[in-house]
């Protein structure tokens, strides 16, 4: 039931985070860096602050009574996965959601789920959680078995990405994708893949305010939120150092008070956009605690978003005027993906 459960609460944190950026698409007049940032206040001051008092007593007084290395090694972790976030948006604008995040997440599927648990092996003395328990044991034999059948269908999903590049022209390509650029999104989308699984990381280092939090009568399904504050505290200094970085360039601060946007709206779309990406961690904490296993929860979180994306981008018209062939090669990629949500499952339950 554990299992079910974990499953459960990341498949909607992962629908979260897949849905996130389509209110971005509402904000009108206004620059990229300046709806990003906005949306970002919500997603990494405001929202997490605010689950973490309502969850977790005295949340603060843990942050501020936990060994000063921990909270700047999960800081530092909020910085690098920072940049993840960044170049993450930015794969959105150049790619779509449907390869964007394809590309963008297998990266960050591998690094994030098997990393934490080489570095258990190599510098703790834990012995579950680590890769060699992984591998000397069914349940995560099983996992790891997940784990690759999941890359498996991300590459099959860039596959169909590379496919449409091939076959539409750049009238069509940028009919529903704007900005898109192929060369700049596989750029901004691979070095996205590669820093936001820092924000796994985060989550380990911060372990010790979680136990804290469950020591002090914290429900132990919310006690990642204490670490999330911390974490996302990182995430949001990278962001708002380059969006006031790209305002000044682009001399666009005057939008966040332009009379001639919609700025009600703006304001609006742009906090429902954050809201709903803050929402992704707040059930993944939910469902690493059901699970307690960092490769199995990081890879079926990255799998939902995934099937979560591709499916708004066959909504969106993201893949509108391909061949039979291609439509059938990114929804190949989507089955193999869900299989490998449900191999994931299994070895948990082993």
């Amino acid at each position: 039931m554990e299992s079910i459960l974990g499953v459960i609460f990341h498949s909607v944190g992962g629908f979260a985070s897949g849905s996130f950026y389509i209110p971005y698409n509402r904000v009108k007049s206004w620059a990229w860096e300046s709806a990003w940032i906005v949306g970002g206040v919500v997603s990494w001051l405001l929202v997490p602050y605010l689950a973490a008092y309502l969850t977790i007593p005295d949340f603060m007084e843990i942050i501020k009574t936990t060994d000063q290395g921990i909270i700047f090694w999960t800081f530092l972790m909020g910085l690098l996965w920072g940049i993840g976030g960044l170049t993450f948006g930015l794969a959105m604008r150049y790619l779509g959601m449907s390869l964007g995040m394809s590309i963008a997440l297998s990266l960050c599927s591998t690094f994030g789920a098997l990393l934490p648990a080489v570095y258990r092996d190599v510098f703790t003395n834990d012995v579950e959680g680590t890769f060699s328990y992984m591998i000397s044991h069914t349940g995560g034999q099983v996992v790891l078995l997940g784990i690759l059948v999941c890359l498996g269908g991300i590459m099959v999903c860039g596959k169909a990405g590379m496919m449409k590049e091939k076959e539409l022209t750049e009238e069509q390509k940028t009919e529903t994708i704007k900005e898109f650029n192929l060369t700049k999104g596989l750029i901004v989308a691979t070095i996205s893949g590669m820093m936001s699984a820092c924000f796994n990381f985060g989550i380990e280092a911060g372990k010790a305010m979680a136990e804290t939090a469950v020591a002090k009568g914290c429900n132990p399904l919310f006690q990642n939120n204490v670490i999330f504050v911390v974490v996302l505290w990182g995430g949001f200094v990278t962001n708002f150092v380059w969006c006031m970085y790209l305002n000044t360039r682009n001399k666009t601060f005057g939008d966040y008070l332009n009379a001639k946007a919609p700025l009600k709206k703006n304001y609006t779309f742009a906090a429902v956009a954050g809201t709903t990406w803050f929402l992704q961690f707040f059930f993944y904490g939910m469902g690493e605690s059901k699970l307690g296993n960092g490769a199995s929860s990081w890879i079926l979180h990255m799998a939902t978003i995934i099937l979560t994306s591709n499916c708004w981008g066959i909504v969106l018209g993201e893949w509108k005027g391909v061949s039979k062939s291609i439509f059938r090669t990114i929804l190949t990629g989507i089955g193999i993906i869900l299989l490998s949500v449900i191999i994931v499952g299994i070895g948990n339950s082993l």
